[in-house]
């Protein structure tokens, strides 16, 4: 259960966002101290699943075929075969698009070398490089999982945002998710806390609430 500081922040936060005539997203800002950027061992850069999901669609590719993508269409926004992925290879323009609108992508062992090959120039610089699917991985587990998980990236700045949740969510849920960022942070930032210079959560559009 997440902190009641955070729990009213969230509160305030919805409280205050002015009525729109759209369903806004709530997203979480953090700035960061005392940590060299430039040296990439230091940035944040990784997958958090959310205990009560994103409140949103996210979007998932798989590269796969046989039995692995037989289950994966099951669950997975789309999946393209080794042929697909040789295909986006020669069309640059697809391959960016594909890239900008999928959130996380999946790829059997036995593809990655191709994916390197054929899309690493699109999806790298965005950090979408698939996570490997291994022949004792469950797929679909795989692909329920990333749908519930967000991106928190800082690259080479201190200041970097994450999806938290939706406006129309209960400020507990979002306040949970929260939670479970910040403890992630904590845990793997070289000082810990120390690290964490302010953290606020606002609406899509807003005014930012101060949470830490």
């Amino acid at each position: 259960m997440a902190d009641q500081e955070i729990e009213e922040a969230v509160s305030r936060a919805l409280e205050d966002a002015p009525p729109r005539n759209f369903r806004e997203t709530v997203d979480l800002a953090v700035n960061l101290r005392d940590l060299d950027l430039n040296d990439p061992s230091n940035r944040v850069d990784e997958s958090v699943v959310l205990p009560e999901g994103t409140g949103q669609d996210t979007s998932i590719v798989v590269f796969a075929e046989g039995e692995t993508a037989v289950r994966a269409a099951e669950v997975a926004d789309d999946v393209l075969s080794a042929d697909d992925l040789a295909d986006l290879g020669d069309d640059t323009d697809e391959a960016k698009r594909l890239a900008g609108d999928t959130d996380f992508f999946l790829a059997e062992e036995a593809m990655m070398q191709n994916i390197g090959r054929y899309l690493g120039t699109v999806l790298g610089p965005r950090g979408k490089m698939p996570d490997p699917i291994s022949p004792d991985d469950d797929v679909v587990e795989m692909v329920e999982r990333l749908k519930n998980s967000v991106m928190i990236r800082s690259g080479d700045r201190r200041t970097f945002h994450t999806l938290v949740g939706a406006e129309d969510m209960p400020a507990e849920e979002i306040a949970n998710n929260i939670d479970v960022i910040i403890r992630r942070l904590e845990a793997n930032l070289e000082k810990g806390p120390l690290n964490i210079d302010s953290v606020y959560v606002k609406t899509t559009m807003g005014p930012a609430v101060e949470v830490v």
